[in-house]
């Protein structure tokens, strides 16, 4: 039986004074052109690098949709704070581009939020809250260029 060793790279105080409420596990082989699957097995995906496979999602893709569903839960949250509801046919299309500058690839997105029937304060609002309170929202501050656009 072959023994793995286990070396920490980076620490920066997992979970330190924070309560986990969940934790997605995800395990992921042959890395663009691979496949991806949860621990749980409710997420088994072939993978395909964007724009030159037919077959399979990507990981902006998945980003995408994740921070999607994420934000939407945030307006969720947000709207009951501010006395607002949130309006059925509300959703969030994500845009995520890689893009490449300089030798060196990176990420920038756009959120086109629909909020049928808010008036452009209600809805401002309510978009900044969830900005502000979404973990995707929270993760990608500062360290990549994000555009949010309010369809009302």
């Amino acid at each position: 039986m072959e023994t793995q060793t286990r070396i920490t790279v980076i620490d920066d105080k997992i979970n330190e004074g924070q309560k986990v409420l969940y934790t997605g596990k995800t395990h992921v082989s042959g890395g663009r052109d691979g496949f991806a699957s949860s621990s749980d097995k409710r997420l088994q995906t072939k993978l395909g690098t964007p724009g030159n496979s037919p077959e399979g999602t990507n990981p902006e893709q998945l980003f995408a949709a994740g921070w999607s569903a994420c934000f939407i839960g945030a307006m969720q949250l947000s709207a009951a704070r501010l006395g607002l509801l949130v309006p059925d046919g509300t959703a969030v299309d994500a845009e995520v581009d890689l893009t490449a500058a300089a030798g060196s690839f990176s990420l920038q997105a756009r959120l086109n939020v629909v909020l049928p029937g808010l008036n452009a304060d209600q809805a401002g609002q309510l978009v900044t809250a969830a900005h502000n309170s979404c973990p995707y929202s929270k993760a990608t501050k500062g360290n990549m260029n994000v555009q949010i656009n309010i369809v009302v």
